[in-house]
């Protein structure tokens, strides 16, 4: 099975040349590490690896760095001991058994330029498998030369990927090399691909939620208009008809309270009825009977919100004294103003009118509306 080349990578410089380079970001960052150790004196570190071919294009996968036991740098010589290669073997087998060596690198306060030749042949000796790698690095600015051994020498690349993944080799290494030197065990290196994707999940869900509050905000408040303008619609709708039950009511609650039609006194009896005070004293008499009593309260009511006060007929017209004469029957474009000067020639019992039939306002009174006249 043809290996897969990582996902998740940073490009550094023109990557245009081969063999493409792939450095994980642990590499990256121990390498990086020491250069405050290489402010004394250069530093040299083995690089572990792999190298394959993905489509017929050569990749140098680095995925591990340690830290050569003794590389001597004067003036422009390199000097690396057989001593040295034996260890390099021995520390790739205890900390990257999965890997090989693909190269090395060199950490120091200088230019390559006066290096690079001594540096090929260093390689040339130790380090020569094709496509591999040799870095170097200023101490000081942190600026980095990559070069692949191609065609028997050392030739400058013009970038590389930087990539995450889980590396628990380079981990390893990086922690137990901090114990050695006495850091606390606290200090523990957390596994930044994994960092970096929760990261990144935790950004994106972030967003999401954002994105789904803002829509929750837009459809509440546009459902708030929309009801807050059927509600005033329906309540511009229904002004006129709750108007007109308020005043019928005001006017069964008014008679109830003790003035009858024609202003004769009413009481109510314990099943409810509601009579005359004249309709009273005649059942006590043991004269009266039904002939003088009034609608129940309930009826009166619905008469009130329905028809105006009720016109006396036979019997009853004759009790209280009200004729057909004593109401007017509202007609169409009616006013109470219109209606006293009808029946008196001027508007002067406009007010009249609204007071006798408990009218709270003598514009609500409508078609076929019976009102008693003063």
């Amino acid at each position: 099975m043809e290996r897969q080349l990582p996902k998740n990578v940073r490009q550094i410089g023109n990557v245009s040349d081969e063999p493409k380079i792939y450095v994980e970001d642990y590499v990256d960052t121990y390498i990086n590490q020491l250069r405050e150790k290489a402010k004394d004196e250069p530093v040299g570190f083995a690089l572990a690896g792999q190298i394959f071919q993905v489509e017929e294009t050569p990749v140098v996968y680095i995925e591990g760095a340690f830290r050569l036991q003794e590389v001597r740098v004067e003036a422009k010589e390199i000097g690396v001991r057989e001593e040295t290669v034996r260890q390099m073997e021995e520390d790739r087998k205890t900390y990257f058994p999965e890997s090989d060596i693909v190269g090395w690198g060199l950490v120091e306060d200088a230019k390559p330029m006066g290096r690079i030749r001594e540096a090929g042949r260093v390689h040339n000796r130790y380090f020569s498998k094709d496509h591999s790698v040799f870095i170097w690095k200023d101490s000081l600015d942190g600026e980095e030369m990559f070069y692949a051994f191609k065609y028997g020498e050392l030739m400058q690349m013009g970038g590389h990927y930087i990539f995450y993944e889980k590396n628990p080799a380079m981990q390893n290494y990086m922690i137990t090399t901090r114990k050695k030197i006495g850091v606390s065990p606290s200090e523990v290196v957390e596994d930044r691909a994994a960092k970096d994707f929760r990261s990144t999940v935790r950004e994106r869900m972030e967003k999401r939620n954002d994105r789904l509050s803002s829509r929750m905000v837009y459809l509440t408040s546009t459902l708030l208009v929309v009801v807050v303008l059927v509600i005033g619609a329906l309540a511009m709708n229904s002004y006129d008809k709750m108007a007109a039950v308020q005043s019928s009511l005001e006017s069964l609650s008014r008679s109830v309270g003790g003035t009858g039609v024609g202003g004769e006194d009413i009481e109510e009896t314990e099943d409810g009825a509601v009579v005359t005070a004249a309709a009273r004293g005649q059942e006590a008499d043991g004269s009266g009977g039904g002939d003088g009593s009034v609608d129940s309260g309930g009826d009166a009511a619905a008469a009130g919100a329905d028809s105006g006060p009720e016109i006396p007929q036979g019997d009853d017209a004759g009790e209280t004294g009200l004729t057909e004469d004593d109401y007017y029957v509202v007609q169409k474009g009616d006013t109470l103003d219109t209606i006293s000067r009808k029946v008196y020639g001027n508007s002067s019992q406009a007010e009249a009118i609204c007071k006798m039939n408990g009218l709270s306002d003598g514009n609500l009174i409508y078609i076929g509306q019976k009102l008693l006249l003063p």
